[in-house]
């Protein structure tokens, strides 16, 4: 049997993945995690094993190596860069005599420590118990087998069992206090969709900005500091645009490769903000040299998420590094696509504004609406709305009504009043009416 350490940073870090060795890049992001997790690197090697072992995921050799450096280093503890099975990471503990941590759960350690809010505590634990509850294998001398032969059979339940129905009793009460805590984030969200006030959330990959472009824009003063995952608890705070508008700005908790399910699980209420969103800010490291691939698994989640279909403006931070100006790209539609900015100086930050503002403006519908004389109370919500721009009286005390009104609230307005969608006559848009107007 093998006593798992309680403490103890001093780490020799194993770069390794399903298929082969990972690149240059994977192994500084590796580093940047453990450093950021306070793991004190003594040693790095590399495993370029194509096909995973089924007993320590590693090869005998490779084991044999981390041994050696065990030995030579005083290292405590074990980093990989990979997935292990729970069956894994017990062999490859009893055979090293060391701790073994794999990439996930350097991740959710890392959550652990970053939560600050009641919300984020709740989550992470969450999460820890999740990943947990699927590493309880036999092995180690708290979770010690039931003896047999006589004289020495267990009285009941091995420690093996109470711990699952001990973590089981704990994941249901953490499920129902976030389930609580989801339920006053929906009735938040409610509230602001009946105030119609739009909702933008900063999305990237950690560490490209994202709380330094959330301060820039609304002086929140959040935590800011180059490691990964330097602020986790979401935030909020309403930003005033240049056309006299407000709108909810959000900053979410920075992806990353290979996001542990159970954190994605876990954080499902606090990222149904993104979902729910009018217009996503997709904030990318214009520096950073493996942007696109960044790109592309921010979206992956966002996909996971649902939140896919929801309007993105990329953002490209970071040009003071660059030495570049900002500037604006729209795409076919003439909408402002990507802006181009630095959060830290500030340069870009108005023009990001104006896109913020254009792309949210609302769509307003025209047209002209017959009410009967026993339809009167509906008159008035459409006059308490000032959607009415004239009214004339018809013969039969009824009132035809010419509207201007939002196509969301005009949407809304059917859904509640139980009104036919056709309701309205020469109904056009005002952005069909320009182009009118144009040709």
């Amino acid at each position: 049997m093998f006593e798992r350490p309680r403490s103890g940073e001093r780490a020799i870090l194993l770069h390794t993945a399903a298929g082969g060795a990972p690149d240059s890049i994977e192994r500084e992001e590796f580093v940047e995690l453990a450093t950021s997790a306070g793991a004190i690197v003594v040693d790095q090697l590399v495993s370029a094993r194509k096909k995973p072992d089924a007993r320590f995921f590693i090869g005998k050799g490779k084991v044999e190596e981390l041994s050696d450096s065990v030995r030579k280093n005083d290292a405590e503890l074990i980093i990989l860069s990979a997935a292990l099975s729970p069956s894994q990471e017990r062999n490859l503990e009893k055979s090293l005599s060391c701790r073994v941590v794999d990439r996930s759960g350097l991740i959710l350690d890392i959550f652990a420590q970053r939560a600050r809010t009641f919300e984020g505590k709740l989550q992470v634990e969450l999460a820890q118990l999740r990943h947990l509850s699927t590493r309880l294998v036999r092995g180690w001398t708290h979770l010690e087998r039931q003896k047999g032969g006589i004289g020495l059979r267990g009285p009941g339940e091995t420690q093996l069992e109470t711990d699952r129905r001990l973590i089981g009793k704990r994941i249901r009460q953490l499920r129902a206090r976030l389930d609580q805590v989801g339920s006053r984030r929906a009735m938040n969200r409610q509230n602001r969709v009946r105030a119609e006030i739009p909702t933008v959330a900063i999305v990237g990959y950690t560490n490209a900005g994202k709380s330094t472009l959330f301060n820039s824009l609304t002086n929140a003063g959040v935590y800011v500091e180059d490691k990964l995952f330097a602020t986790l608890d979401p935030t909020m705070r309403k930003l005033a645009l240049p056309d006299g508008s407000h709108t909810i700005l959000v900053d979410t908790v920075g992806f990353i490769r290979d996001l542990p399910h159970e954190l994605i699980a876990s954080f499902r209420s606090t990222l149904q903000e993104t979902k729910e969103a009018d217009l996503i800010l997709h904030l990318i490291d214009a520096s950073d040299g493996d942007r696109w691939q960044r790109v592309r698994q921010v979206n992956a989640v966002l996909k996971e998420l649902d939140a896919d279909q929801v309007p993105q403006i990329r953002v490209y931070n970071k040009i003071d590094k660059l030495h570049r100006g900002s500037r604006l790209t729209n795409n076919r539609r003439g909408e402002g696509r990507a802006v181009w900015l630095s959060a830290m100086t500030g340069e870009g930050i108005p023009l990001l504004l104006e896109v913020i503002g254009d792309r949210l403006r609302r769509k307003k519908i025209n047209g002209t609406i017959r009410l009967k004389p026993s339809q009167g109370r509906l008159r008035a919500v459409l006059f308490d709305l000032g959607a009415v721009q004239q009214e004339t009286a018809l013969e039969d005390g009824g009132w035809l009504l010419e509207l201007n009104l939002d196509e969301r609230a005009f949407s809304r307005l059917l859904k509640r009043e139980h009104l036919p969608a056709d309701i309205l006559e020469h109904v056009a848009t005002a952005e069909s009416s320009e182009l009118a107007e144009q040709r």
